[in-house]
């Protein structure tokens, strides 16, 4: 079983040392209108991976993949319905094999639940994770609504990744921060990307 798994997105990986270490749990915080499903997407490519949607359909999912342009894998996509978000990403989880990356798009749905329950749910996920060798990335959008739960999936997890996008000089900036890695080193600098069609990094400009 490996001890370090890739991101799928190779300018990630330097940075953080190899990648990520097996059984990690991440809170990947986006806002809404950026390109950081991209992120997502290249995610699927390096293991089998779950893909778990709360919002969008299974299809508009499926489609999205067909269209865009970033490399990714061939994911298995599960929706999980609103009414028992918790339960239902519970059952989802459970049967994933070794080494496989699970992404939920988005987490927002689970934390609206019942504190209680999704802490339980963080628990029993970074459990799963740790005993399969495999790595979640819960999706969290990043607005001025979070749900009241946010915090307690910051505290949870082993790592939060943050983008921020800031529009300067008629150009979109798209910065990648990692605040929390337990496990491994927090970046000391922001990475900047450019989020057209796939993940790279952007080098027309240092960051001040």
């Amino acid at each position: 079983m490996a001890s370090r798994l890739s991101t799928g997105v190779d300018v990630l990986d330097r940075e953080l040392g190899g990648g990520v270490p097996a059984g990690t749990v991440v809170a990947y915080e986006t806002p809404p209108a950026s390109q950081g499903e991209l992120l997502l997407y290249e995610l699927t490519r390096p293991r089998p991976t779950l893909y778990l949607t709360t919002d969008r359909t299974k299809q508009a999912v499926r489609d999205a993949f067909e269209e865009t342009n970033a490399p990714t894998g061939n994911p298995e996509i599960g929706y999980i319905k609103g009414a028992d978000a918790i339960e239902n990403a519970r059952r989802a989880v459970r049967s994933v094999p070794e080494e496989t990356t699970v992404v939920v798009d988005t987490a927002d749905a689970l934390e609206r639940a019942d504190r209680t329950r999704y802490e339980n749910f963080l628990n029993e996920l970074s459990n799963h994770m740790r005993n399969v060798g495999g790595v979640a990335v819960l999706h969290c959008l990043d607005t001025d609504h979070a749900p009241e739960l946010r915090g307690t999936t910051e505290h949870m997890v082993d790592a939060v990744f943050r983008l921020s996008v800031e529009e300067a000089g008629g150009e979109i900036e798209s910065r990648l921060t990692v605040p929390k890695f337990r496990g491994g080193r927090a970046l000391d600098t922001p990475v900047k990307l450019n989020l057209t069609e796939r993940v790279q990094v952007d080098t027309s400009r240092d960051i001040a």
